[in-house]
């Protein structure tokens, strides 16, 4: 075999392995593996706040409004053509009750969790033992001084004239 082939193939070869390493890297981050369960969780949630609009709510929305299939029979005849606004209004309930659930959740409920738990991470540190030993000597030394009355002010008794 050629030397300079042989090289040619082994530096290529170095070259994907490098590639595929920095992708493994890339790739299992943290934050990537997060982000992607975070998109298939926000995909079946999505899915699920749909059925809510679909099933339950514009249903009972198509009770209480007139029509013969409630908001889905809403269309505008303009000529020939028929413009189904309904399912329009539709949409813009169920994104409404998306945008709404998710700031209910996410920025109210989640955003009361991280406050607490700041809060919790805030609360000062117990004493340590050297602290705990300075503050039994100050009080002992704060009731000595209690007990022996107010000390004598030395600047009042050497004052002129005080005698």
């Amino acid at each position: 075999m050629d030397p300079q082939s042989e090289r040619a193939r082994l530096g290529a070869t170095k070259k994907a392995s490098a590639l595929f390493e920095e992708f493994k890297k890339f790739a299992f981050k943290g934050n990537v593996v997060d982000l992607a369960i975070g998109v298939i969780i926000g995909a079946a949630f999505g899915a699920i706040v749909k059925s809510l609009v679909d099933d339950i709510i514009m249903p009972l929305i198509g009770v209480i409004l007139p029509g013969d299939r409630g908001y889905e029979g809403w269309t505008w005849h303009v000529g020939t053509k028929t413009i189904p606004y309904g399912k329009f209004v539709g949409a813009v309930v169920n994104f409404l009750l998306v945008a709404l659930v998710l700031y209910l959740f996410i920025v109210k409920f989640l955003g009361w969790i991280m406050k607490s738990q700041q809060e919790q991470a805030a609360a000062p540190a117990p004493p340590t033992k050297d602290q705990e030993l300075l503050m039994e000597i100050r009080d002992l030394l704060k009731q000595r001084a209690a007990d022996q009355g107010p000390a004598p002010d030395p600047a009042r008794s050497n004052a002129p004239g005080s005698s």
